[in-house]
């Protein structure tokens, strides 16, 4: 009997915590960073949807704007995915120095649409659809297929 009761608790705590994954929040309960990057960087944008999302102890938050850019924040509040439609420009001061000075060397007929950032390297998308990975200190690395 206590191993069918342990069981059935186990099943019960993990449906409870699935349900709570991914959920619908409102704009004031992003980081105030997050909060602070649209403001700086998306002036003209508004905020439509905003989802917190937990995964195991990680917690982040995908937001999209009215001009279907759809961005994702850390815990913290700190910004590291930004993606736009194919024929829309991130702004340049989303992208790190580094790597929007490369861009503009190498692909002066391109412009950066979406911008990654992980643990060990960023990628962007250009307007022609190439992808460019970088390290996070912003040194070209390679084109990916």
């Amino acid at each position: 009997m206590m191993k069918k009761l342990a069981f059935f608790l186990a099943i019960l705590l993990f449906v409870a915590t699935a349900c709570d994954n991914e959920k619908v929040v409102d704009e004031t309960k992003l980081p105030v960073n997050a909060q602070d990057y649209i403001e700086a960087h998306f002036p003209n944008a508004r905020i439509t949807q905003v989802v917190r999302d937990r995964d195991d102890l990680e917690t982040s938050y995908d937001v999209i704007l009215d001009n279907q850019v759809k961005l994702e924040f850390d815990k913290k509040g700190d910004c590291y995915s930004i993606e736009s439609r194919r024929t829309e420009k991130l702004p340049d001061t989303v992208i790190p120095l580094k790597i929007l000075e490369y861009v503009k060397q190498h692909y002066p007929d391109a412009f950066i649409t979406d911008w990654e950032k992980d643990r060990t390297d960023q990628e962007v998308r250009l307007s022609d659809n190439k992808e460019l990975v970088f390290n996070l200190a912003g040194t070209f690395l390679r084109i990916d297929d």
